[in-house]
């Protein structure tokens, strides 16, 4: 059934939109609940025996969305040498297969795959698969785009992923369509605020099986492996969710694989030698016994089924209705029967048990005692975690743009291309980094293509919104290439437009950097001010870099467009006035920034300290790796500690009226710049690791790391998919009793946004902002390290059968990325140094967009012929309070999500809790009416039946969360579909 507004007939509806319209208020239209499904679901169950052992067959097949082959390979089966796998061909003969037998279930998890398979199905072929459906016997679990990451993702693009993919679902099966589980199998463990987002769509379980193997046994031994995880500590029950570790991996047991390419097989023929019926009932009586005893109720699940498995699939099942028959006819103590995940689940809720809870995480993850620790793959394939982030970012501007002038838009868009190819990113062997090189060229290509058909839909948009007469469409550019300080416009055009569009939901000012070829430039605003501009030289090191490609660039132009409106854009016309200019200036003044400030020392050129808010801080920064021998692109193994590239690094000091900085060089393949914006609270810098150096035989690891005199005693903070934060204890873990086997690599975290020591007596706090993914920790007091890239010369093992050696125009891969240090003392003033940290992640997750227009004979004419500033709010929304998403939905709607981004207790003005209201917010249209929905907008929050569950609840501070009231608490998201009215 399609999520939509329904009435019981056409006049009552004609009637409550004219008085809602006429009444000129915003209001909530009653509507009709959709009529639950009764054949699928928990409905399609088959029956449980009471009094027996019951044994939950789970076929499954599990499709990595590329890892050795790319996507289109997998699907189709082609280069089938590299690995045997055909997903059309899993799809086709499980559908035959099901129809065969009515006994018989199947679960599908990758939608990416399912619905590219869906389209090229008959008529008659999509009406069978419906019929399946709706009888349970074809279910949906998980139901991502693709099964994704958990370290390495944003939650900002996971729930794009879930939502786009249970749209499709919902839209295509109804209410049948609809997962009620989460099925992590793969990932290489499991984060708090996946578990909150599973709880905040409405699962009623998680599923999963990577954990620290130390930490499995003891959760296996005292029957602890299923538990309630607290997934949230600011959103209380709202963020629970019931947990079910798996026994072994997510394949059969010994000896019951039955897929061609197995070789085991149920012979039931008594006459033939290879008879082995007897013997297969009682190795599967046997496993199943040995796994009932690490379980508390009578029901244990078996995981039938593997990578790619199912090819042909009637030989799998064809085996399981042997092994379902003969077990049960020879067994009064065991039950056999075919199931899904949701049905075990919820067996397991009608045993009524009380089970113990968890508050953090699964990280970091390791196989056994004899394995090494998965932390690499935080970090690995830096440039394509980077370019995920910007994709992302730009996403979220096309949507918004696209929502606010092509209202109605339905079932196809140019911004669709954009979502299927971040879906297929967040895949765990995929933004992880853990992918075959030709694979993760395919995401970048794949990516690339994408974002030009969204820039297609965001040239039309911003042609609305910016003309004057409707006839002056002019065509807009991207600069992808602007974190190496290249673009062809600024380069080539002596007159061009720069439109500077703010995705946030209040204002914010943000300094310009355009790569120039010397010269004299003048930049103004809508108002024809005249802006303060600054040359600055682009590094000698970034000039080299081959990715510049043809860039003559040699100066960044620098100019501060202050206070962009929100959900809006400012213009700023740009003229090269001159080829000529003075030279920057360097400065002997071994500091930096006025507001912040950063100190260096002026023997070893390096940074020796920060003073903020009146307050020095001995901060030293220094590159550093970490020599390497068994790393691959999923494990990280060190040699010893960690060394400096250099102690001394060469640095020239510049400064202007807008910003200062220090370029460093390390060496032949590092260097630096530290950055401070005049009136900013932060540092910034921005380093350029590649092509890094390998001798001896050995890979390196290389990393930024910090160096204070802050008492952390042993904890550091990072952030859970750039949400909430997680105290993390340096050679510890929550669960007792868990041996740490390597002070480094095991005390590796993912960072996904941030990662932070405090010093609770000096009350002083030193926070890093990341602008990608990438794997930190304090391994010494007052120390934080970020590992920045990766070049290895072995594989690791595990499964991607290729060193992580990356190389691009015939040298090792350069990578240029930000950090933004923050630091300072941790006041009660308002917005104290967490908030102003979280309010700069945000804005480093959705930052100001530039897009590049030809700038026409003059800026008289440019001003005359197109609006230079537009604003999609009315005013600004609250600093806590940010617009998560806005795009179009259907039926001439909206997809609307609000996102407290505060944590609790975290500001005494910001953490509170904020009242919501759609009246007369957005410039372009009218909310005339709205309804929520859960987290992934595939039903209404009224129909949201959860299972419950019984455990111990802890106590929490503040106040509950409730779904029914007009208030949005602590990290709190809150979706609606609105209906809209344009002006």
């Amino acid at each position: 059934m399609e999520l939509m507004w329904r009435y019981r007939d056409f006049t009552t509806a004609v009637l409550i939109l004219i008085l809602a319209l006429c009444n000129g208020k915003v209001r909530r239209i009653p509507l009709v609940p959709s009529i639950p499904a009764t054949t699928c679901g928990y409905n399609s169950c088959h029956e449980v025996d009471p009094n027996k052992l019951n044994v939950h067959l789970v076929a499954h097949t599990h499709d990595d969305v590329g890892w050795l082959k790319t996507v289109d390979e997998y699907f189709y089966g082609l280069k089938n040498y590299i690995q045997n796998a055909n997903v059309t061909w899993i799809l086709d003969s499980a559908t035959d297969a099901l129809l065969a037998n009515p006994e018989r279930r199947f679960i599908y998890v990758e939608t990416v795959y399912f619905w590219r398979w869906w389209l090229e199905q008959t008529p008659e072929r999509q009406l069978q698969i419906k019929d399946l459906v709706s009888q349970g016997r074809l279910e949906f679990i998980g139901g991502g785009w693709s099964m994704n990451d958990e370290a390495t993702t944003h939650y900002d693009a996971i729930i794009d992923q879930f939502t786009w993919a249970l749209r499709k679902l919902n839209d295509t099966f109804g209410v049948c369509g609809r997962p009620h589980v989460g099925w992590q199998i793969d990932p290489f463990g499991h984060s708090r605020e996946m578990a909150s987002i599973f709880a905040r769509m409405g699962y009623d379980g998680l599923f999963f099986t990577r954990l620290d193997y130390q930490d499995k046994d003891k959760r296996l031994e005292s029957q602890t492996a299923e538990l309630i995880w607290e997934g949230s500590a600011n959103l209380d029950e709202a963020g629970d969710i019931f947990t079910s570790i798996i026994y072994g991996s997510y394949y059969p047991p010994d000896g019951f694989c039955f897929d061609i390419t197995c070789g085991y097989k149920m012979n039931d023929n008594t006459s033939s030698p290879s008879y082995n019926v007897d013997n297969k009932v009682r190795e599967f009586v046997k496993e199943a016994a040995k796994h009932s005893r690490q379980y508390t109720t009578n029901h244990i699940l078996f995981t039938m089924g593997g990578d790619f498995l199912y090819q042909k699939a009637e030989v799998f099942f064809e085996n399981l209705d042997k092994l379902v028959k003969y077990v049960n006819a020879a067994n009064k103590s065991v039950n056999v029967l075919y199931s899904t995940p949701s049905c075990y689940l919820k067996a397991v809720n009608d045993e009524g048990k009380t089970y113990t809870t968890k508050q953090d995480d699964f990280f970091p993850y390791i196989d056994d005692y004899y394995d090494y620790y998965w932390t690499g793959y935080y970090t690995s394939r830096p440039t394509l975690k980077y370019f995920e982030r910007l994709a992302n970012n730009f996403l979220q501007v096309t949507k918004q743009l696209v929502a606010m002038t092509e209202l109605g838009q339905e079932d196809s868009s140019p911004i669709d291309s954009l979502r299927e190819a971040m879906g297929v990113l967040q895949h765990h062997d995929a933004i992880t980094g853990t992918e075959q090189q030709h694979v993760a060229n395919d995401y970048a290509k794949t990516l690339s293509e994408a974002i030009e058909d969204a820039r297609e839909a965001a040239e039309i948009a911003l042609n609305q919104l910016m003309s004057s007469n409707g006839n002056n469409a002019v065509e807009v550019f991207n600069c992808l290439r602007l974190n190496v300080s290249a673009c062809d416009i600024t380069e080539t055009e002596d007159r061009f437009v720069v439109t500077v569009y703010n995705p946030l939901s209040h204002e914010v000012t943000h300094f310009v950097r355009l790569p120039v070829i010397g010269g004299t430039y003048k930049v103004q605003g809508p108002d024809a001010t005249t802006l303060v501009t600054q040359m600055v030289p682009i590094p000698p090191e970034v000039i080299a870099a081959p990715e510049r490609e043809n860039s003559t660039a040699t100066h960044d132009l620098v100019f501060k467009a202050e206070n962009l409106p929100p959900l809006g854009f400012r213009s700023y016309y740009v003229t090269k006035i001159s080829s000529c200019f003075e030279d920057v200036e360097k400065s002997s003044e071994p500091f930096i920034g006025k507001k912040f400030q950063v100190f260096m020392n002026e023997t070893t050129g390096l940074m020796k300290g920060i003073k903020s808010a009146g307050t020095e801080i001995p901060i030293q920064h220094n590159f550093y790796y970490y020599d390497t021998s068994a790393s691959g692109a999923y494990v990280f193994d060190h040699i010893g500690r960690r060394k400096p590239i250099t102690n001394q690094p060469n640095i020239t000091i510049y400064k202007g009226p807008v910003v200062d900085e220090v370029h460093q060089t390390f060496s032949n393949w590092a260097s630096q710049v530290i950055r401070v914006y005049h009136e900013e609270n932060n540092a910034e810098l921005e380093w350029l690791i590649g092509p890094i150096l390998l001798e001896y035989s050995n890979g390196k690891e290389v990393l930024s790391g910090y160096t204070s005199d802050l008492a952390s005693h042993g904890t550091f903070y990072t952030d859970s998919n750039g949400r909430e934060l997680l105290e993390r204890k340096r050679d510890s873990r929550p669960t007792p009793n868990i041996k740490i086997l390597d002070h480094i690599a095991g005390n590796y975290y993912p960072v996904t946004s941030r990662i932070l020591i405090k010093d609770e007596t000096k009350g002083l706090e030193l926070s890093l902002l990341n602008d990608r993914a990438q794997g930190g920790s304090s391994i010494l007091d007052g120390d934080i390290e970020l590992m920045l890239h990766r070049r290895l010369v072995n594989d690791d093992a595990k499964g991607v059968c290729e060193e992580l050696d990356e190389t691009a125009y015939g040298k090792g891969l350069l990578a240029r990325g930000r950090h933004y240090l923050v630091a300072g003392p941790r006041d009660d003033k308002s917005p104290n140094l967490d908030a102003r940290a979280r309010l700069l992640a945000q804005k480093n997750l959705l930052q100001p967009w530039l897009f590049f227009l030809p700038g026409g004979s003059s800026f008289r004419d440019w001003q005359k012929n197109y609006k230079m500033e537009y604003s999609g709010l009315k005013t600004s929304l609250p600093l806590n309070i940010k617009i998560l998403t806005l795009e179009p939905w259907r039926n001439h709607s909206l997809l609307l999500r609000l996102e407290h981004i505060m944590e609790k207790n975290e500001d005494e003005v910001l953490s509170q809790p904020v009242d919501i209201s759609f009246k007369d917010i957005f410039t372009k249209f009218t909310v005339t009416s709205f309804r929520e929905t859960p987290l992934a907008a595939n039903q209404w929050i009224e129909e949201v039946k959860t299972l419950k569950w019984k455990y111990d609840r802890r106590e929490r501070q503040g106040e509950k969360c409730q779904h029914d009231d007009d208030k949005l608490r602590p990290m709190e998201i809150k979706t609606y579909v609105i209906n809209v009215q344009k002006r």
